[in-house]
């Protein structure tokens, strides 16, 4: 007999301000237990050093996380210029010191560079694979290991400080993008080695800022329940967004109730009118436009599904 999966059977969406000196597993453990839900996952991972938004999907919102591995994303930089380190950030050894001589104008010409579609090599100390061992894991033993370089996107990179060394920058990117490797070609550009002392990210997709909370809120949420003999998630719960924000920004292919089961059993179905071969929609049902998974148009122009919800709609 399959064992009975421990916590809550909850589905949404938490916006997370992830503290610094942790790791984003570490992270969505504790707001997994906090919530005690049965399923939680998070999408893109921070470093330790790094702050801000970490989106965390429980339940059936855990099945879209990879549509938010996909989105862009806003930054908050700062550079210190003059050392450049084995991590590219603070948490790293300071492998070389040089002198800076910078001006405002030569720094702003550097920073322009990255503007646009370029190629960039990760860094070894990121969590991509080689030969099924993460990059950072070689990169502890002193091994490096090649690795392909991967087209990237800067939309915009604004410079919004430049003293005592230090460079703070706002940086909207396209998905995979390093912002400690950003930073530590920038130092090279320079001539002088760079490294990053604080990240934090800002945006992930079209989420909310301003729906961020701490780790620290939860807890006093849930403490504060527990004192009060109130059940916790009537007070937590609240706090998610739906479990089809991560696909918001697909385009939308609504279905009749008739033929929503098919869609959950799998199979493509005829839907009217519909986007380009190829597309990628969020799919939902009737009027109420509710949201049962993600589909593709196939070359026939028949909405295949990809990744759909529990089948509530099946029909005896």
């Amino acid at each position: 007999m399959a064992r009975r999966r421990k916590g809550r059977p909850i589905n949404g969406v938490i916006l997370v301000d992830k503290p610094t000196g942790i790791s984003s597993n570490d992270t969505l453990q504790k707001v997994k237990r906090i919530f005690f839900a049965q399923k939680a996952g998070h999408t893109g991972a921070l470093d330790p050093l790094a702050t801000g938004m970490l989106p965390i999907c429980f339940g059936e919102a855990t099945k879209f996380s990879q549509f938010l591995l996909d989105s862009d994303k806003r930054y908050r930089v700062i550079a210190k210029l003059g050392e450049r380190t084995d991590t590219s950030d603070s948490d790293g050894e300071v492998v070389e010191t040089r002198e800076v001589k910078v001006e405002r104008g030569q720094l702003e010409r550097c920073i322009a560079k990255f503007r646009g579609t370029t190629d960039q090599i990760p860094s070894m100390y990121s969590a991509l694979k080689y030969k099924g061992r993460k990059l950072y894991e070689y990169a502890r033993e002193g091994v490096e290991v090649p690795r392909e370089s991967r087209k990237i996107t800067v939309y915009s990179v604004d410079l919004l400080r430049f003293e005592n060394n230090e460079v703070e920058m706002e940086l909207h990117v396209s998905k995979g993008t390093y912002i400690r490797t950003i930073v530590d070609d920038l130092g090279e550009m320079l001539g002088c080695g760079a490294h990053v002392i604080m990240l934090r990210r800002t945006g992930v997709s079209n989420f909310p800022y301003e729906r961020m909370v701490t780790i620290e809120q939860l807890q006093a949420m849930l403490d504060d329940a527990k004192a009060n003999d109130v059940e916790p998630g009537t007070v937590l719960d609240p706090l998610l967004l739906p479990t089809d924000t991560a696909v918001q920004d697909l385009p939308e292919v609504n279905i009749l109730p008739a033929i929503a089961v098919h869609v959950l059993n799998g199979n493509p179905v005829q839907a009217g009118r519909v986007p380009a071969e190829g597309t990628l929609v969020r799919i939902t049902v009737g009027q109420e436009r509710e949201f049962i998974g993600v589909g593709v148009i196939d070359a026939k122009g028949m909405l295949a599904p990809k990744r759909v919800m529990a089948n509530e709609h099946q029909q005896d």
